[in-house]
């Protein structure tokens, strides 16, 4: 009986404290080719990361410690921004992971464009064709993101997508990638 009291309290205590986004936020809803999402954090206080997501020290390469802006005239942002520009009609967030890494799990919204394809699809994102590349004059602000700080995937894509022809100030890098949205308990979804 002891053991099954101290259980209670011990689970109760793990769900005690609200979890939110930001003080005055406790969940975005976002919408994505399969209906609503809402996004939020892990409400367990004692929720922690299992597998991939701890390890620290893989090795380099392939796994260096990505540089915090992977070009000139890129921005990078964090989770906040994340979440604002899925919000955003003239945004588009995009997976830049191999595609098995979206399928077992992505940020909400996300669309897959894995890096080896990215300077090809231009397309996708409003660039017209031009025998020397790509014209993008009027396209979206992208957020390109990957693993995390130590995956070049998304740096990758995002030169790539420069060199083709895609302009910088439209490209924004969320370094911190699935490692940190996991670390932070955000919602992820199977990607589709």
């Amino acid at each position: 009986m002891r053991s099954l009291v101290a259980l209670a309290l011990m689970t109760g205590a793990a769900f005690a404290d609200p979890v939110g986004i930001t003080p005055d936020i406790m969940s975005v809803t976002v919408e994505t080719p399969q209906g609503e999402v809402e996004i939020s954090r892990i409400q367990d206080n004692a929720n922690r990361l299992e597998g991939d997501w701890t390890l620290t020290s893989r090795s380099c390469p392939n796994f260096c410690i990505q540089p915090m802006t992977p070009a000139p005239g890129v921005t990078t942002i964090g989770e906040l921004e994340v979440l604002e520009m899925l919000q955003a009609e003239d945004a588009v967030l995009i997976d830049g992971r191999i595609r098995p890494n979206f399928e077992s799990g992505t940020i909400p919204g996300a669309i897959s464009v894995p890096y080896t394809e990215a300077a090809d699809r231009l397309g996708e994102l409003g660039c017209e064709v031009d025998f020397d590349g790509w014209i993008c004059e009027e396209v979206p602000r992208v957020v390109l993101f990957c693993n995390g700080p130590w995956c070049g995937q998304s740096p990758t894509a995002a030169r790539r997508m420069i060199e083709a022809g895609y302009p910088a100030e439209q490209i924004y890098y969320y370094r911190g990638g699935m490692q940190n949205w996991n670390m932070l308990g955000l919602t992820v979804v199977p990607g589709e």
